[in-house]
């Protein structure tokens, strides 16, 4: 995987190339630690160019989010691919990445197609 980072004053802007996996996600966390070193506070991720992440990646960027926050900045993950963007809503943890909340409010109906076909009781 590559890394390019572009600095603008305390914002930065990292685009990734390649794969995102258990053997390149530390990079991310060295990325994230430098920007903090170096006074960045607000990060964005671009992800136009990652071509894979596994669940690897999505604990690199949850680490990430979670330092930037304890930092004081923000960070941003731009231009997910569908896959990524599935990822952390398969893990119930995207509310942690793109702040919205881990469940749908109450006012959303919820089917269970399943049930016609459940027996309602058991025989005897």
């Amino acid at each position: 995987m590559n890394l390019h980072r572009h600095d603008r004053g305390s914002h930065a802007t990292t685009t990734l190339a390649g794969e995102l996996d258990l053997e390149t996600a530390p990079s991310v966390r060295v990325m994230t630690e430098d920007c903090l070193r170096d006074g960045i506070r607000a990060l964005d991720i671009d992800l136009t160019l990652l071509t894979f992440c596994d669940v690897s990646g999505l604990n690199a960027f949850l680490t990430a989010a979670q330092l930037t926050t304890t930092a004081g900045g923000w960070l941003r993950l731009r231009h997910p691919s569908p896959m990524l963007t599935r990822l952390p809503d398969l893990t119930a943890t995207g509310f942690l990445l793109y702040d919205r909340p881990l469940v749908p409010a109450l006012s959303v109906a919820v089917t269970d197609d399943l049930a016609v076909a459940r027996p309602t009781s058991l025989a005897s």
